[in-house]
């Protein structure tokens, strides 16, 4: 069995789909279905129930699920002690604005303890560059979210969050269990800067063109709606002051939290950071 193989059953495996499954390992779907029949064919089982209500892991599966992630993490660890015998055992990770979510500290003890020999070095950007520095070659991995052009990197789904409006808390519609973007039509919104990625932008708009002060960090959206009244997005799991209100907004799209990473990169560190982000993030 191919290393290569077993990561396609593991992607199978954990998505349970087997277009997300592609989608996730940058590949169409019909080569992917082979390589699983392949691999079905060199170990003698059926891996998956394949069925008109999805895709289920067969106990042989369940069992060579397992065994692929130990195969994998091993090899991982092969990699990052042969670099760390180069003397190459670091990574840089970029962190968009607020290091603080629960789903980061879980990764930081998790692979702290896979990789104790690993320096990590963090680099924390501003709301302008959602991808944290990748194409500029600053970091080796993003922990960021989406919506941006994913032209030349891979991008892994984290997790979704819903959001809501961010408003002053003496605003009218603070007072409201939900809103839509219609109840915020008229208003000034934060924006950011000229440049800054346009599907970035377009969403924290929710989709529209707006007018508003221009901010680049957390706390100067803050400040925005504190001394003008300025509406912004923000996700739900964030905890404002007590002068401002988050209230969900039901027709928009969740904000998806993602590792992002460029394709061509063969960081010996990549494949075994992105396998711990998934787990810490879904856990």
């Amino acid at each position: 069995m191919e290393l290569r193989t077993l990561r396609y059953f593991v992607a199978v495996a954990e998505e349970l789909h087997f277009g997300r499954a592609a989608t996730r390992l940058h590949m169409s779907q019909p080569p992917l279905s082979r390589a699983i029949k392949q691999l079905e064919g060199d170990v003698g089982a059926a891996l998956l129930h394949r069925s008109a209500a999805g895709v289920s892991l067969t106990p042989a599966g369940a069992a060579l699920l397992e065994e692929a992630r130990t195969l994998l993490d091993r090899a991982d660890r092969a990699r990052v002690r042969v670099a760390a015998a180069a003397g190459a055992a670091t990574i840089t990770v970029g962190i968009l604005g607020d290091g603080t979510d629960p789903g980061a500290s879980r990764l930081a003890a998790a692979f702290r303890g896979r990789h104790p020999d690993v320096e990590v070095r963090v680099r924390e950007t501003d709301l302008t560059d959602p991808t944290c520095g990748l194409r500029a070659g600053l970091v080796d991995v993003a922990l960021t979210r989406g919506p941006f052009d994913e032209r030349g990197l891979a991008v892994r789904a984290l997790r979704g969050d819903p959001v809501g409006a961010v408003l002053r808390a003496d605003d009218p519609l603070a007072g409201r269990d939900r809103l839509q973007l219609a109840d915020l039509a008229g208003r000034r919104w934060f924006r950011f800067p000229e440049g800054t990625d346009p599907l970035w932008q377009s969403y924290w708009n929710g989709g529209e063109p707006r007018e508003g002060p221009v901010v680049r960090v957390v706390q100067e959206c803050v400040q925005a709606v504190l001394w003008n009244g300025t509406v912004g997005i923000a996700p739900l799991g964030n905890r404002p002051s007590p002068q401002l209100a988050l209230v969900p907004l039901t027709d928009m799209a969740p904000s998806r939290v993602v590792a992002a990473w460029n394709e061509a990169d063969t960081h010996p560190l990549l494949g075994s950071f992105v396998r711990i982000a998934t787990a810490a993030y879904r856990g």
